[in-house]
């Protein structure tokens, strides 16, 4: 059995074009066969269990948790996939949303590797990337111990390596704009992608979509023979009170009306746990029951961290991995309503595959609503190899606003430390603008030890130095 730093050290070796941008002007090539062609050679573990499977622009890792957490609950042995990781890679294939062992985990990786060295050498498809190695190992792992399996798609949807599943059921969340040198640059293209995982007869719960996005997915059900149902017309929601601590809602299922509290901030989780109830009656009518009282543990239990997530009360300090202009104008609205303070200070870096221009533009405009509100910016970078160099950021932030306090500093760790330091009673520590500054401002603050990975150190740092002699 191989050690879990060296599974890991496999697994990086691979082609990862989650960390690894494609040249400028190209397009990177997704297809199915190599994942198809590995899970063959494995037996096929993605098929046999109940599987919801989420897509969605924003949202579809909430929801993926959510089912996950009340289908537990239920007292299913529930498989949860999810990407990316906040602080270490075994958080992406869990068993009642715990992380698999370090062990099991090099455990998987030695099981997969030699069906992915015969794809690679034989298949004529080219090499496994890394996140069809997780994938496998994944399905594998919830093939021997689950009973049933909620799998996020990673990127898209049509061509996304999850999109060999048989689903019991479908999720598509909120659509926006994002990753468009993949997906298109448009809301239809866009939705096109992600109701590539509608299959023939299967129902399809949908979020609340722009009327575009909409008539892509219903087109596509009507296509395929799949029912379609339609949060905020069949299933329905409202909220019962909220707070730092959280919300409660009552959604109106079209099997039954449901109270329950989410520890999640923000109206676009309402809507997002409206989905998942819409998903779990589907499970309900297939044959896998769940009990208005799972619901209520499970709603009540879920843990979706760096998503609004307060990680401080004094001073007030809250990260939320806002990756897009929707996201941020989301959060944006919702800070207003569910916290209070007077001054905030942002901590902010974006990754360079975003439209940071509309990032940013949201994010200046947090003091908008209430103009005598002071906002600071502090520009960091993440150590994440893809993400925008700290001065960049801060130079968008001038653009966008006048006036404002902008200054720069490399580290999260220590833009976040700085900004803690200068805040007084009634301010507000902001960490956002990418899911990675999220998670780094979440290890400094609540002491998390993360894996770290020197390969993908040495290249961003070699990023940086040639940023720093242009």
């Amino acid at each position: 059995m191989i050690e879990y730093r060296d599974a890991l050290d496999r697994l990086l070796g691979l082609i990862d074009y989650e960390r690894v941008a494609s040249s400028k002007g190209t397009r990177v090539r997704y297809d199915l066969s190599r994942i198809r062609g590995l899970l063959s050679r494995l037996g096929d573990p993605h098929l046999g269990l109940p599987t919801v499977h989420v897509a969605g622009t924003k949202g579809k890792g909430s929801t993926a948790a959510m089912c996950s957490s009340v289908l537990s609950r239920q007292g299913y042995r529930t498989g949860l996939f999810t990407s990316p990781h906040l602080h270490t890679f075994r958080e992406r294939i869990r068993l009642d949303s715990n992380p698999v062992p370090e062990a099991e985990f090099a455990g998987l990786v030695e099981g997969v590797w030699p069906a992915l060295e015969w794809v690679g050498e034989n298949a004529g498809h080219g090499h496994v990337t890394m996140f069809e190695a997780l994938t496998a190992m994944a399905f594998l792992h919830f093939s021997a111990r689950a009973d049933v399996q909620v799998v996020e798609v990673g990127l898209g949807g049509r061509l996304d390596t999850t999109n060999l599943v048989d689903p019991t059921a479908c999720a598509i969340t909120s659509l926006s704009l994002d990753h468009t040198s993949v997906l298109g640059d448009t809301i239809e293209a866009i939705a096109a992608e992600k109701a590539g995982i509608i299959k023939d007869g299967v129902t399809v719960v949908a979020a609340p979509q722009a009327p575009g996005a909409m008539a892509v997915i219903k087109s596509v059900c009507r296509r395929r023979g799949a029912r379609l149902i339609v949060v905020g017309e069949d299933v329905t929601w409202a909220r019962d009170s909220h707070g730092s601590w959280g919300q409660g809602l009552t959604v109106r299922g079209r099997l039954g009306e449901y109270r329950f509290t989410i520890p999640l901030l923000g109206a676009h989780q309402q809507e997002n746990a409206a989905v998942a109830v819409g998903v779990l009656e589907v499970l309900r009518e297939a044959g896998v029951p769940v009990s208005p009282d799972a619901m209520a543990r499970g709603f009540a239990d879920v843990s979706w961290p760096c998503r609004m997530e307060v990680l401080s009360s004094s001073p007030l300090v809250v990260c939320d991995g806002a990756h897009n202009d929707d996201s941020a104008a989301r959060l944006r609205r919702s800070l207003r309503e569910y916290l209070d303070f007077e001054r905030v200070s942002l901590v902010v870096g974006v990754s360079e595959d975003k439209n940071m221009e509309a990032i940013v533009r949201e994010l200046a405009a947090i003091g908008g609503t209430c103009p005598e509100t002071p906002l600071r910016i502090i520009a960091t970078r993440s150590r994440h190899p893809r993400s925008r160099p700290a001065g960049e950021v801060a130079e968008a932030f001038r653009q966008a606003r006048t006036g404002l306090e902008v200054s720069t500093v490399e580290g999260v760790d220590e833009a976040l430390a700085r900004a803690m330091s200068d805040s007084r009673p009634g301010s507000l520590v902001l960490a956002t603008g990418s899911l990675f500054v999220a998670a780094e401002s979440r290890e400094a603050i609540m002491g998390i030890e993360p894996e770290l990975y020197p390969d993908l150190a040495r290249r961003r740092n070699a990023a940086v130095g040639a940023e720093d002699r242009r």
